[in-house]
């Protein structure tokens, strides 16, 4: 009798465990704010020289500098880390979900919503919130270093 109450615990775990796979091994994580497209490419030598090696520095695109780039939904903000990785985030905030409200970095590694306040930690590249309404992280895009240029792309 316990034997058979063994078995059948054992297939129930096992079903329990395969119908819960598909849904822990997926790491698309819609994120509230719409997909558009996004390109920069940035000549760290000739174009923004003391960007490179600089943490806590920072470059916000709200519009297009040349023909080819492209900003996604609110505007890219680059940030040097204080890894001295290069970070990518759209600046539209995910509590408010519209074009025209944006965060902004301040000095010490954070974003700030213009309107609800929130407040994302993109020190290291994360921006999750750390105060205010917001729950989501702050959109990434892709970054590629390839020699001088820094290339922005969505992820």
């Amino acid at each position: 009798m316990f034997e058979v109450q063994k078995k059948t615990f054992k297939y129930y775990f096992l079903y329990a465990i395969f119908a819960l796979l598909p849904v822990s091994c997926n790491d698309n994580i819609r994120s509230s704010i719409p997909d558009y497209p996004v390109y920069l490419n940035l000549n760290l030598t000739t174009t923004y020289p003391n960007f490179r090696d600089n943490p806590g520095q920072f470059l916000l695109f709200k519009t297009r500098v040349f023909e080819t780039d492209r900003v996604g939904f609110s505007g890219v903000l680059v940030f040097c880390g204080f890894d001295l990785n290069f970070y990518a985030f759209d600046m539209c905030c995910p509590f408010e979900a519209k074009q025209t409200i944006r965060v902004y970095p301040n000095d010490i590694g954070q974003a700030v919503c213009e309107k609800c306040g929130s407040v994302f930690d993109i020190s290291y590249g994360n921006g999750n919130p750390t105060s205010g309404p917001a729950k989501e992280v702050l959109k990434r895009y892709r970054i590629n270093l390839s020699g001088d240029n820094l290339f922005i792309s969505p992820q």
